[in-house]
């Protein structure tokens, strides 16, 4: 794990999946996925399912190093004229940056585009296992609290669900 690092963080919207670094991050963060939790748990995103028109896609840059990436999931209003819903997806900081503020810097963007389209909560749906602790520690130290299984979720011993109230912040 990594020191910490004062240099600035480029965050950048990445729409072409076309960087190795990219691709390379997102098969770490599946492989991640999938030794934490059963395959039918695992409801991380591929390539294909972050090109869709709905998700925003980030990558934390600093110097030529990819750090980190994560996006955000436009949920639809269950009805019409209802604030929106967004959702964290894809978040994942690279082994060899971990601690470096990285994730931090990403969520801290993904929430404010959720405010500046309106949105009136954020969630999230992360794993259970040990391993997922410190994303569930920062989850919480930004005000996330949990709740029970949203959008398409269904009550599963291997997620955690997470949503934060935005209206009014």
């Amino acid at each position: 794990m990594g020191q910490p690092d004062s240099r600035p963080l480029d965050i950048r919207v990445d729409r072409t999946f076309t960087d190795p670094r990219v691709i390379d991050l997102l098969r770490e963060h599946l492989a991640g996925m999938h030794a934490h939790s059963p395959a039918e748990s695992v409801h991380a995103l591929d390539l294909d399912g972050l090109r869709r028109p709905e998700i925003t896609f980030l990558t934390a840059w600093r110097d030529d190093q990819l750090l980190a990436c994560g996006a955000i999931n436009e949920l639809l209003a269950s009805s019409p004229g209802q604030a929106g819903h967004g959702e964290i997806k894809s978040m994942r900081t690279t082994a060899r940056h971990l601690r470096q503020g990285a994730a931090r810097a990403l969520l801290t963007e993904l929430l404010a585009l959720a405010r500046q389209r309106g949105y009136a909560r954020v969630s999230l749906e992360t794993g259970s296992a040990p391993a997922f602790e410190p994303a569930l520690a920062m989850y919480r130290q930004f005000g996330f609290v949990d709740c029970g299984p949203f959008a398409d979720y269904r009550a599963d011993p291997f997620s955690r669900f997470m949503t934060l109230a935005l209206v009014g912040t």
